[in-house]
C-alpha cells in the first residue's frame, strides 16, 4: 500500500517518517518526499495509530486523491528548486513538474490553485526565494553565482523577485540573515 505524507521536505523527514513507520511493525518497501509503500497493507486500526504517531512528529496523512496529488506537486517543487541543478534545466520547472506527475500542466495548475489560494508558478517563486535566503546565509556565493545556480537569467532578474517577496533587496538581507526564514511545508 502506498501512504502520502504531508510535511516531509527532506532526507531527515525520510528518516523519521521510516523509523516511525518500523516501530509501528510496518515493512517500508520503498520511501521518497511525501510517499512511502509499505506492507503489509495496513487496517483502519494500524492506519488510525500510523497517522497519530506521525502527527505526533509534525507529519499528517493524505487522504483524498486531490490532496495527494497537491502534496505531490509541492514535493516535486521542492526536491527540484532545492536538491536539483536549476541551471542545468531544460524545460520549465512547471512542464518538468507536469511530466513527472504524468498530468496535464493546466489541470495540475488549476487543482493547485483552487485549493491552495495560490499558483504553482507562485509557490515555485518562494521555494526559490527561500533556497536564495539560505545561499546569501552561507556566504559562498556572490548574488551573480546564485542567480546562475537558480535558473535566473540576472541578478537583476533575481534581487527584483526577491524584494518582492520578501520587502527587501538580497544586500539588505545578507545583512540581517534569518530574519524570515521559513520552513519549507510552510510556505505558499
Amino acid at each position: 500500500m502506498t501512504l502520502y505524507i504531508k510535511n516531509m521536505v527532506c532526507d531527515r523527514c525520510i528518516l523519521m517518517v521510516k523509523q516511525q513507520l518500523d516501530q509501528l511493525g510496518l515493512n517500508v518497501e520503498a520511501i521518497s518526499l511525501g510517499k512511502v509503500t509499505v506492507s503489509p497493507d495496513p487496517d483502519l486500526l494500524k492506519l488510525k495509530q500510523v497517522s497519530e504517531a506521525l502527527q505526533v512528529l509534525g507529519f499528517e496523512l493524505i487522504d483524498k486523491e486531490k490532496n495527494q496529488l497537491i502534496e505531490q506537486i509541492k514535493t516535486q517543487v521542492i526536491e527540484i528548486v532545492h536538491y536539483s541543478d536549476l541551471s542545468a534545466m531544460q524545460q520549465s520547472l512547471m512542464n518538468l513538474i507536469a511530466q513527472k506527475l504524468n498530468k496535464d500542466y493546466v489541470y495540475l495548475s488549476r487543482l493547485f490553485s483552487d485549493n491552495e489560494g495560490i499558483t504553482i508558478e507562485k509557490y515555485i517563486i518562494h521555494q526559490k526565494i527561500e533556497k536564495v535566503k539560505e545561499l546569501l546565509e552561507y556566504g559562498e556565493l556572490n548574488l551573480n553565482e546564485i542567480a546562475w545556480q537558480m535558473g535566473y537569467s540576472s541578478s537583476a532578474h533575481l534581487s527584483t523577485q526577491f524584494k518582492a517577496v520578501t520587502g527587501m533587496p538580497p544586500s539588505k538581507y545578507k545583512i540581517q540573515p534569518s530574519a524570515d526564514r521559513k520552513p519549507l511545508d510552510q510556505l505558499n
